[in-house]
């Protein structure tokens, strides 16, 4: 049988054979955990009794919960740092960058298996490996010895042809394939790059598309690798862990989409959804407030040289706010040692550290009603940290251009587009990497670190009012926000479960603790965007029984079932005559034939799901927390 890049790798980590839609076991290679996620995985993974680690490699990274304006994160840091050194995990100390650009310049490794605590570990597919973000229980787990259940994803092909034109960047690309996609449109689906177009994209430019690949909904995002690959690790240092991993010739995509790269022209998530996308040059002129460079995405070696490119020898407006984040310590020294970065300065650029930042709502909200450009991955309403913001997703291109005019600028329009020239070979300092070592380590524990709460097995029969009822397309930002109020909480759950639909009912918290819990309501692709399970876990504390959707996002279905809030699907027209405050019984029983009782109405709703035999054995008892550590006893 011909396979495809996916298929090679699956073959290779999953013992049996396999068809599409298939729930397996798939063995994980290497983990990936990071503060905003890592402390509660961390946590998590101590109650499982294991003493080390049994990945190849696991690796925990600093790089969300930078913001220390009082002892919370610090307290978490040493937490984190004391953890790994204990149980076998590399540590990435503040300051040495971004989970995703770290991993990809230092971990790595083409063919491999990656599971991360992080909705945009398929970043490293850039380097050819098949890498899914989860919740950090899932990976807690996996760090533990168990496999990953996963369902097997059918391969939708993206052929790339052309080359790209001056001014135009693999952010564009991602956002065309967006527009064509839209943010669910590849949910259950890996999307696989080929075509003599691929050659042509370096590997950070491989991984700005595979990061963002996680805005259509796609299990994971991958490119082959190829002699491009190997020059990329060799210029690490880590030539040793290539390996050449291409599809078989007339391997078969379950279906298949074409992208000429020349024809690819600047393009721009518009508010309040990275789906929103249009040409650049149909907005072009509109004035500008803010530009923030940087994120997972875009803060790349070749990202920030170009951006200095287009900055040298200009200044920006005086009502213009510029600020660039180094994806990585690494960059940074490069930077340093050829000059872009006095020449960013010199245009006025604000330089902050090599952190997620504005990304993930740390500092740099936008001043009320601003339009701020970012080159991010994500533009929700309120995810800046302003509420009524808006964020447009752009190029580091089209950022640059546009923070030298004040209006959104097209940058194939410059007449000076610079040509980059990058080094033969990285600057390699892993100084603030911490290896692990089998050494007695007494874990310091801070006092915002809270227990986790407890999990009972469900019961048959379920009651309660409908909490809320909300719209299509709530994301994991709507549930629980970011931001430097709430993300030093996330080790505290009866501290950060407070701040539930915060953006959406500042009183749904009262209300919940009020009635002793209930059922959440909601439309299609509920829990969309970051993997962050608190958006599962902090509800699961107010006692949320149970969430009704017309269709969940993948992670997110999986972080419900993993803290067991049940996840049921209704009929588009059953959830149009539900309400707010309707009481529901909703019987379980074997979970073949569901129907919930509305007293409030009286009417019975048909309700369905998409849980496999997994799902409902971990919902049984409680969660996974309690599977596993009774699998291990």
């Amino acid at each position: 049988m011909r396979k495809t890049v996916t298929e090679k790798i699956l073959s290779k980590y999953i013992d049996d054979d396999f068809s599409k839609g298939e729930e397996v076991e798939l063995q994980i290679t290497h983990t990936l955990i990071q503060d905003s996620l890592g402390t509660m995985a961390m946590l998590q993974f101590e109650e499982m009794g294991v003493p080390w680690v049994k990945t190849e490699q696991s690796i925990c990274f600093i790089d969300h919960n930078m913001l220390q304006s009082d002892n919370k994160n610090m307290d978490d840091h040493k937490y984190l740092q004391s953890a790994a050194t204990k149980y076998g995990l590399y540590l990435s100390r503040a300051g040495n960058g971004i989970c995703h650009q770290v991993f990809l310049e230092r971990f790595a490794v083409p063919g491999k298996t990656l599971l991360g605590g992080d909705s945009h570990t398929p970043s490293a597919g850039g380097a050819g490996m098949f890498a899914i973000g989860s919740g950090g229980l899932d990976v807690a787990a996996v760090m533990a010895g168990e496999k990953y259940t996963f369902k097997v994803p059918e391969v939708m092909g993206v052929e790339l042809t052309g080359s790209l034109k001056p001014g135009v960047s693999a952010k564009d690309v991602i956002l065309e394939a967006l527009r064509r996609i839209g943010v669910k449109g590849a949910v259950d689906k890996v999307l696989e790059y080929h075509g003599h177009g691929v050659k042509s994209l370096s590997v950070p430019e491989r991984s700005t598309i595979t990061n963002m690949g996680t805005e259509t909904g796609a299990t994971s995002s991958i490119f082959p690798s190829d002699e491009v690959t190997r020059k990329f690790l060799a210029m690490q240092g880590r030539e040793k862990d290539w390996v050449k991993l291409q599809r078989d010739p007339d391997s078969l995509y379950d279906e298949s989409i074409h992208i000429d790269l020349s024809s690819i022209v600047p393009m721009i998530a518009q508010p309040h959804s990275p789906g929103n996308v249009t040409e650049l040059s149909k907005i072009e002129g509109m004035k500008v407030d803010q530009v923030c460079i940087g994120s997972c995405t875009n803060s790349s070696l070749k990202d920030l040289k170009t951006v200095a490119g287009i900055l040298k020898g200009k200044k920006i407006p005086e009502n213009l706010s510029l600020t660039i984040s180094p994806g990585s310590r690494q960059v940074l020294l490069h930077l340093l040692e050829q000059g872009d970065l006095s020449t960013m300065v010199a245009a006025g650029s604000r330089i902050l550290e090599c952190a997620c930042g504005p990304c993930i709502g740390m500092g740099q909200a936008p001043s009320t009603g601003a339009v701020s450009l970012r080159t991010f991955n994500r533009n929700f309403k309120g995810r800046s940290g302003t509420l009524d913001d808006n964020v447009y997703l752009v190029s580091p291109e089209t950022a640059a251009a546009s923070a030298i005019t004040g209006v959104i600028t097209d940058p194939t329009k410059l007449k000076d587009l610079p040509t980059i020239e990058m080094p033969d070979r990285f600057i390699i300092d892993d100084s603030l990497i911490v290896s692990p070592k089998q050494i007695h380590v007494e874990v310091v524990r801070g006092p915002n670190i809270k227990p986790l709460p407890s999990f009972n097995p469900i019961k048959t029969r379920l009651s309660g009012s409908i909490l809320i009822k909300l719209g299509d397309n709530i994301s994991t930002d709507d549930i629980i926000a970011g931001g430097s109020r709430i993300l030093p909480l996330r080790s505290n759950i009866p501290e950060i479960s407070k701040y539930v639909f915060e953006s959406q009912d500042p009183e749904f918290w009262k209300r919940a603790k009020e009635r002793d819990g209930g059922i959440i309501l909601a439309g299609h692709n509920y829990g969309q965007g970051s993997s962050r399970e608190h958006a599962a876990l902090a509800p699961k504390y107010l006692g949320v029984r149970a969430v009704i959707a017309k269709s969940y996002a993948r992670i997110h279905h999986s972080n419900l079932v993993n803290f067991g809030i049940v996840p049921l699907i209704i009929s588009a027209d059953d959830y149009t005559n539900v309400s707010q405050d309707d009481i529901l019984m909703i019987s379980l029983g074997d979970f073949s034939n569901i129907e919930a009782t509305n007293s409030t109405k009286n009417m019975t709703i048909a309700l369905s799901h998409n849980l496999s035999e997994a799902d409902v054995s971990i919902l049984k008892v409680g969660g996974k927390l309690p599977f596993i550590k009774s699998s291990l006893e």
